[in-house]
């Protein structure tokens, strides 16, 4: 039989990732622990936290705290409307400030 190719192709060569996954950092979003041991906070629990102040948050003051555009920061507090939360809003200064009113009976 001549003719036939009995050479055994080259191996492929290993594919790269773009970006080699790190095995030792935590797998979730909400897995991080800070130093004391104690859970890192989300930007859900930031933004409750500063619609619990006494002058509220503006959806600025959201924006720039969470990192989110601002139908991202109108849709969070949506989801904590729908929660139970009560989330007051008044014009100041021709700014509106979001305020809660009460925590979600849980």
């Amino acid at each position: 039989m001549t003719g036939t190719n009995t050479e055994v192709p080259a191996l492929k060569r290993r594919r790269q990732m773009a970006r080699e996954p790190e095995t030792d950092t935590p797998v979730g979003p909400n897995d991080s622990l800070s130093e004391k041991g104690e859970k890192a906070a989300t930007k859900s629990s930031l933004v409750l936290d500063l619609l619990r102040r006494a002058e509220g948050a503006s959806l600025d003051e959201l924006v720039i705290a969470t990192g989110w555009l601002p139908h991202t920061a109108r849709a969070a507090l949506t989801a904590l409307r729908k929660k139970g939360h009560a989330i007051d809003k008044q014009k100041v200064d021709s700014v509106t400030r979001y305020t809660i009113a009460a925590v979600a009976a849980q």
